[in-house]
C-alpha cells in the first residue's frame, strides 16, 4: 500500500511539474511576444522621427523596381528645388483637401464607400506611409499599420515635409521615381523648370504611372492635365495650399 501512494505520489508531482514547465513557457513566450512587439513599435517611432529631417535612403517599392528592372532613375532634391507648381498640381490631384485633415480624408473614404470602393481614397500622408514605411499590395496588415503610423507622422512632421517626400519616393513611370527623375525623364529639365502644363502632366500620371506618359500625352492625359492645373490655380486661390508653401 505505502509503495503504491508513493508511485502515485510520485506521478502526481511529474504532473504537477510538467503543467508548471508548460505554464513557465507559455509566460516566458508571451512575454517575448510583448517585448519583440513593443521593441518593433519603439523602433517604428524612431524611424518616423528620424525620417521627419532625414532624408529616407530607400523605400521597399525602389527596391522591388530595382530588382526588377536592374536599375531605377532616382535622386532627391529638397522641396524648395522643386516648382511650387508641381507641389500644387499633385495635391490637386491626389489629394485636394491635404491641408485640411490630420492624415485621412473621411469624406472621400465616405464618398468611396458609397461608390462601391471602386475609387480610390487615400490621402497624400497614407501614401507616404505606404512608400517609405510599409509595402505595396492589399491586405488587412498593411492596412492595419497604415491606420496606425500616418496619424503620428501627420503628428511629427509638418504638411510641408510631408509633401516633400512624396514628390521625392512618388512612382512617376516604370523605374521613374520623384520629382526630379520626372522633370528630367520627360522634359529634360530640372524641376524648378517645369512649367504649369508639364506639372499637370506629371501629376497625371500619378494613378497609373507604369502606363501613362507624360512626354507623349494621350487625350485622356491631356483633358486630365487641365483638370489638374486648374485644381491647382484653384487651391493656391482659395487657400488650401497654405500649409505646404510659404
Amino acid at each position: 500500500m505505502a509503495k503504491a501512494a508513493r508511485k502515485k505520489t510520485s506521478r502526481s508531482s511529474k504532473s504537477n511539474a510538467a503543467r508548471f514547465s508548460l505554464r513557465a513557457t507559455i509566460l516566458r513566450l508571451r512575454r517575448w511576444v510583448l517585448r519583440t512587439l513593443l521593441g518593433g513599435i519603439v523602433f517604428l517611432l524612431l524611424l518616423i522621427a528620424l525620417f521627419s529631417v532625414v532624408n529616407p535612403p530607400v523605400t521597399h517599392t525602389i527596391w522591388t523596381e530595382y530588382r526588377r528592372l536592374g536599375s531605377v532613375e532616382r535622386s532627391w532634391v529638397p522641396i524648395e528645388e522643386i516648382a511650387p507648381v508641381l507641389a500644387r498640381s499633385v495635391v490637386a490631384a491626389e489629394d485636394a483637401r491635404f491641408c485640411e485633415h490630420w492624415g485621412f480624408d473621411v469624406d472621400a473614404i465616405r464618398s468611396a464607400l458609397e461608390a462601391g470602393a471602386n475609387r480610390g481614397a487615400s490621402t497624400i500622408t497614407q501614401q507616404v506611409v505606404k512608400n517609405v514605411f510599409l509595402w505595396q499590395g492589399r491586405s488587412w496588415l498593411r492596412k492595419a499599420l497604415e491606420t496606425f503610423i500616418t496619424p503620428v507622422v501627420e503628428a511629427t512632421w509638418s504638411k510641408r515635409r510631408i509633401v516633400e517626400v512624396y514628390l521625392n519616393v512618388a512612382e512617376m513611370g516604370e523605374g521613374i521615381f520623384g520629382a526630379n527623375a520626372a522633370a528630367d525623364h520627360y522634359f529634360g529639365k530640372t524641376p524648378d523648370a517645369l512649367t504649369a502644363q508639364q506639372a499637370a502632366l506629371i501629376a497625371a500620371l500619378l494613378p497609373n504611372p507604369k502606363k501613362r506618359s507624360a512626354a507623349q500625352p494621350g487625350d485622356f492625359m491631356r483633358k486630365r492635365a487641365r483638370q489638374i492645373a486648374d485644381g491647382a490655380a484653384t487651391i493656391e486661390r482659395d487657400g488650401r495650399a497654405a500649409c505646404f508653401q510659404h
